[in-house]
């Protein structure tokens, strides 16, 4: 069934006859729609919307473990040198080898101690961390050293040091324990039968019984040259690691940066020092000046090009005469480095070969890659070469799981193996004997540390080593499935100072396809905060070479020779690093990308072969079977992720195999007539990606291709102009949103910032169904609605995303259930006796009766104590905290059991005790709050890992709206309920029809939200009976498509109704405007934001009301709210307010010295003593008077009078 690719040689891009027209209008619009839709459903049904997450954690799991602990290399420990002189003093060589990980088991606290599975349900249940022992081969040798003389003739020294090994220790130790992942490899949940939760899809980590994820991180790439004019002009190869990068930088040669016309010369800063660009070029063994400026290869007559060459020419000479003689110029970058504070150990030539571009390997290659880095220089300063833009998404990586646990795990590693040379050292001893290696290696700091991290999210620095950042991790959200999907495909972009990003905070074409542009939250972290496209996906490593495949495309090898000339050949890097060039980049592009879509080049399926390489070593037995090690990268099987860029104006050809590039799947025009081949209805999005009608695009990549926007700009008739020869084509043009927005009907009609709030705002705290198994879950906060319903129109993205089981009719399959968090609601635009002013709505209170938005609230409270076996361990039995009922003061009992839990359905009120804790002397129990109340609905008793027992308690409640509760559609329409209007007062059309809500009709003007209408016209044509349903954002129907479906129902086109009023009967003149609307109910409720108070609690040293709603505080009123009493001229009011009902006090003052005067006892004579009143400066009780201030102020003057400032206060008599 493969056809011949046409390898295209000698022929331009505009050459290509990229789309067969003919064949493509045969198939017909409509069919070619079809088939993007079924190839979408096919992509996320292979992918779904979170496997970059558990890709990139098998990923680690696979590969980076083990390369984090090869990093590390020989830990050599040195003797500990006691006062005994002539002694042979012992050494320890400490190398770690193979890691193995087991599934997440735990030991049971029973008699037999026998080790069980640990399921993601019992860490959730049970606080527990869900995590998998790591295990490693450390092999520990003890040697001692001599110098022992040798034959100079045969070996070239007079001395060597010899080893001589005194005892070896090999075995495989447990180092600590790593979360696992849920749904990763190692996860039992994986390919098991039977989820927990039928919404879940893993993607998240279980820390003491939280769920934690990952927010990717946007990091700038590593892998290409970094050409700046930011702090003057620079060019840097960057690098992970410190002594491999390298800067050339164009500086002046006056040390008065302020005299213009100064001439400019290049320097290299490498290794911590700053080296003359001419003497480095020596160094590497270039032999003449001619030589040099051949490799730097700038073509051009440009005279300041010229004077920055001649500069740095005599700057080399100034600082070392003759560095063109033979070694002359090493050995003056040797003396360079050794210099420096922290000089290298190794030799200049090892130097060079270590650290200078170590991926090249010899120094005439180094030297060519060198001349490279300038010329880019150059041609940057003469304006030929863009600078690059940090904001471009091809400069930046996404870090996911796998670049940070190799990070956080690096940073705990080094620490057990400092901590394992301390402790080893005090044993090498000749009066010590040396102990097992496992007791050396401390495992748990590695699983304290992993286990701190994500709790409390302060995540190692990617190149600062004392330092850590917040928001890596995050506590997953639970309001509803949407929410939580939405969450895993966040990204962040780290800023030093948040007021001061630059333009990050903007949209940038680079983010087209892959970054949703609207959904980004409002406030401090507006831009930096971005969630995926729909069909994005992040990339992850290709561990295949593929340079043997470019040789057969037409590569060339890079010649070891620096006077041999490359001129007219274009060079080739993967990955940032020279690997080649070529003549004819355009035919060697074309060739590679053809292997690319015939499956030729490596994709993730050939890591599989190292996988099953790696998977030979580890304990099968732990596994339970091979295959659900090797499962995890089933989903990744075909995904072809070689990103091929060329770049003509450059002469460069750039191949990206790296991880964290943002892919995302366009269709490949110029095959796209082998759809006919496919005889199957239904096909996976594999076997369109191994037929080469769809293909993984990458950010760079996407440059050189014309994509259409729909199918339909591929069969436009373009009225006798040039067509458009296209290369690629979108699948849907609402796959550039991101999952949320996708989700909005007619969103491309709203006001950006309408979207947003639904996208961000609206859609996470609408309450829905978040979970199928809240029976075996103790979330601390949870709210289900009882009767969510799917809206009545449909998106692309929400067809895409339904599951083949939700079958409607023959060919309909309905959207995932999980996605919508609302109700259809019949609204009416109207207004409704001044009670909808202000974004209020009224809503009809039958309706509310027959359970419409009703929801039930979960609140758990949690308490714990110690186990026996660590009370045993305590002297005093007046410390030991149990469970149990005693008489309280602090609250009633009347619902507790003798064991101190309340049983199931019991009536709980704000007062009562809901956990009963107590010791021998005090009473440690839980209360209910003021606001809090409900049934019992479950009692949870177990144990954590911590080794103590922890009680858990539900409370349910069944809320249906009141006033106050906070509701919104999928527009950003958002409302608080001002009235409950009895249904026979409303008003009804003639059908009967009453609504259920009614919404101000000046909500629309000043948003802009047309949307909401056109949803209710379609809405209401849907319900009727009509064909068109979708509403799919850029492709939604016309306005007379949706009113002639209207006409057709036998309304009236505009979508208004005539309608009685319920109080009269009298016909309304007016026409009102009525329609279904999906409407959420959002987790902001007025029963928990209410706050009233008489009196009660003050702060003790301020002695104002405290601010916490749940201890009784007060209700803040701020500078603000003073500012609106000032300006309505209540000065009584005022006063009451901030004095009166605060912290109302009185204080005596003298009136001579107009200081505070004490209220002490004080003798007067004949024995007898008076306690009032008394100045201490003016010795006097006469002239004081009584004033009225703020406790506050009263203990300013005193906290300041400690400071040795009096104050003086002035008074009058009033």
């Amino acid at each position: 069934m493969d056809e011949k690719f046409s390898n295209g040689v000698d022929m331009d891009l505009d050459d290509f006859d990229f789309s067969d027209s003919s064949s493509i209008h045969e198939l017909g619009e409509d069919f070619l729609q079809n088939f993007c839709k079924k190839a979408a459903m096919a992509f996320f049904n292979e992918y779904g919307l979170i496997s970059h997450q558990i890709n990139s954690y098998n990923d680690f799991i696979k590969n980076g473990l083990q390369k984090v602990f090869d990093s590390f290399g020989e830990t050599i420990v040195e003797p500990a040198y006691g006062p005994k002189k002539g002694d042979e003093w012992q050494r320890a060589s400490v190398r770690f080898g193979q890691v193995t990980l087991d599934k997440p088991s735990f030991w049971s606290g029973s008699e037999g101690r026998e080790e069980r599975t640990l399921l993601p349900r019992h860490a959730r249940l049970q606080n527990m961390t869900y995590s998998a022992r790591m295990k490693v081969n450390v092999k520990l040798e003890i040697y001692t050293q001599q110098l022992v003389k040798s034959d100079k003739f045969k070996t070239g020294k007079e001395k060597f040091i010899d080893k001589d090994v005194k005892h070896v220790d090999e075995k495989d130790i447990i180092i600590g324990r790593i979360p696992v992942m849920v749904k990763s490899d190692i996860c039992w949940m994986k390919g098991s039968e039977k989820d927990d939760c039928d919404f879940d899809q893993g993607g998240y980590f279980l820390i003491k019984g939280a769920e934690k994820i990952f927010i990717a991180q946007e990091q700038i790439c590593m892998k290409r040259l970094w050409v700046s004019n930011n702090q003057g002009w620079t060019v840097a190869y960057k690098s992970e690691m410190k002594r491999n990068r390298l800067i050339i930088r164009l500086e002046g040669m006056s040390k008065d940066e302020d005299i213009k016309g100064v001439e400019k010369a290049l320097v290299v800063y490498f290794l911590s020092t700053k080296i003359p660009l001419w003497i480095l070029f020596f160094a590497l063994g270039v032999s003449s000046d001619k030589e040099v400026v051949n490799l730097i290869d700038y073509s051009g007559d440009n005279a300041s090009i010229l004077n920055i060459l001649i500069a740095t020419i005599h700057d080399a000479d100034d600082q070392c005469k003759g560095f063109r003689k033979e070694k002359t110029a090493l050995s003056h970058v040797n003396k360079l480095i050794k210099a420096t504070q922290f000089p290298p150990e190794e030799s200049i030539d090892k130097c060079i070969s270590m650290y200078l571009f170590p991926s090249l390997d010899s120094s005439k290659k180094k030297a060519r890659f060198l001349g490279y880095m300038v010329k880019c220089l150059l041609q940057a300063y003469t304006g030929h070469r863009k600078c690059e833009n940090r904001d471009n998404f091809r400069n930046k990586r996404l870090e996911l799981a796998s670049e940070l646990l190799e990070r956080e795990l690096k940073v705990h590693i080094a620490h057990a193996r400092r901590r394992m040379a301390k402790t080893l050292q005090r044993d090498l001893r000749e009066d010590r004997a040396v102990r097992q290696i496992d007791y050396y290696l401390d495992a748990s700091i590695v699983t304290n540390g992993l286990s701190r991290a994500f709790s409390t999210g302060a995540w190692s620095h990617p190149y600062k080593r004392m330092e850590r950042i917040s928001g890596v991790v995050a506590n997953l959200g639970r309001a509803n499935p949407l929410q939580t999907m939405v969450d895993l495909r966040r990204a962040r972009q780290q800023v030093q100072y948040t007021g001061k990003v630059g333009d990050a905070r903007y949209p940038h074409p680079s983010h087209w396809g892959r970054v949703c542009y609207l959904s980004t939250p409002d406030g401090e972290n507006c831009g930096l905060v971005k969630n995926l496209s729909a069909t994005g996906l992040v990339s992850t490593n290709i561990l295949e070479p593929i340079v043997d495949q470019l040789f057969d495309c037409g590569m060339e090898k890079l010649v070891d020779d620096t006077s041999f000339s490359l001129e007219g050949k274009h060079k080739i890097f993967i990955n940032g690093d020279w690997v080649g060039v070529c003549e004819d980049s355009l035919s060697f592009v074309v060739e590679l990308r053809d292997k690319r879509r015939r499956k030729e080049l490596p994709h993730q399926e050939a890591s599989s072969v190292f996988l099953e390489s790696q998977l030979r070593n580890i304990r099968l037995l732990l596994f339970k079977t091979c295959s659900v090690a090797v499962a995890g990268f089933h989903c990744l099987i075909g995904q072809i992720q070689v990103e091929i860029k060329r770049d003509e104006q450059e002469g460069e050809v750039r191949i990206f195999t790296d991880s964290g590039r943002i892919l995302r799947p366009l269709l490949v025009v110029e095959n796209l007539s082998r759809v006919k081949s496919f005889k199957a209805k239904s096909y996976s999005f594999q076997s369109l990606l191994d037929k080469g009608i769809l293909e993984l695009v990458g950010i760079e990549e996407e440059e050189d291709c014309r994509v259409a926007w729909g199918i339909k700009y591929l069969l436009k008739d373009t009225e006798g102009k040039k067509p458009v020869k296209y290369t690629h084509c979108e699948l849907d043009k609402s796959f550039l949103l991101g999952l949320s927005c996708g989700l909005i009907p007619f969103a491309n009609h709203n006001h950006a910032r309408r979207i947003l709030y639904q996208a961000q705002k609206h859609s996470q705290q609408a309450i829905g169904f978040p979970t199928t198994n809240p029976n075996i879950r103790v979330d601390t906060l949870t709210h289900q609605l009882f009767y969510p319903q799917r809206p009545l129109f449909r998106t692309m993205t929400a067809d895409c995303l339904g599951k083949p089981d939700y079958h409607f009719g023959k060919n309909e399959i309905l959207p995932r259930p999980e996605i919508f968090n609302g109700q259809n609601a019949i609204v009416a635009v109207n207004v409704h006796q001044g009670y909808n002013q202000e974004d209020s709505l009224v809503m009809n209170r039958a309706s509310m009766e027959r359970g419409m938005f009703r929801s039930e609230h979960i609140r758990s409270y949690k308490a714990e104590v110690d186990n026996k076996e660590t009370q045993d361990k305590r002297r005093k039995a007046d410390d030991l905290v149990n469970f149990g009922k005693v008489p309280s003061k602090i609250g009633r009992v009347d619902c507790l059991d003798d064991d101190g839990f309340p049983y199931v359905g019991a009536n709980l009120q704000s007062g009562d005790i809901v956990i009963g804790k107590c010791t021998e002397s005090a009473d440690h129990s839980i209360k209910l709050k003021h606001t809090e109340r409900g049934m019992v609905q479950k009692v949870v008793l177990s144990s954590n890992d911590d080794g103590k027992n922890f009680a858990v308690v539900s409370l349910r409640q069944i809320r249906s709206p009141t006033l106050g509760d906070k509701f919104s559609s999928m527009h950003g329409q958002k409302g608080v309920l001002g009235f409950l209007e009895s249904q026979e007062n409303f008003p009804f059309t003639i059908q009967g029809i009453v609504p259920d809500v009614v919404i101000n009709p000046h909500a629309f003007p000043s948003r802009q939200t047309p949307a909401q209408l056109l949803e209710a016209a379609l809405g209401k044509g849907i319900a009727c009976g009509g064909l068109k349903k979708y509403a799919t954002p850029f492709s939604t129907p016309s306005f007379d498509a949706i009113t002639e479906q209207l006409h057709r129902a036998g309304f009236s086109k505009s979508g208004m109704e005539r309608v009685y009023n319920g109080r009269t009967g009298e016909m309304v003149r007016s026409l009102i405007f009525m329609g279904p609307t999906f409407y959420q109910r959002l987790v902001h409720m007025a029963e928990d934001k209410v706050k009233f108070r008489n009196t009660g609690p003050v702060h003790p040293l301020t002695r104002q009301p405290v601010a916490d709603r749940k201890r009784f505080g007060g209700i803040k009123f701020g500078e603000m709210e003073r500012d609106c009493l000032i300006a309505h001229g209540a000065s009584a009011n005022l006063h009451e307010r901030l004095f009166t009902l605060s912290d109302s006090s009185q204080v005596h003052v003298c009136r001579k010295c107009k200081n505070v005067a004490s209220v002490i006892q004080r003798s007067v004579g004949n024995g007898r003593k008076v306690r009032g009143p008394y100045c201490r400066l003016c010795e006097t009780e006469g002239d004081i008077v009584k004033v009225a201030v703020p406790y506050g102020a009263k203990l300013l003057c005193q906290e300041l009078f400690s400071m040795g400032i009096c104050l003086k206060f002035e008074t009058e008599l009033c």
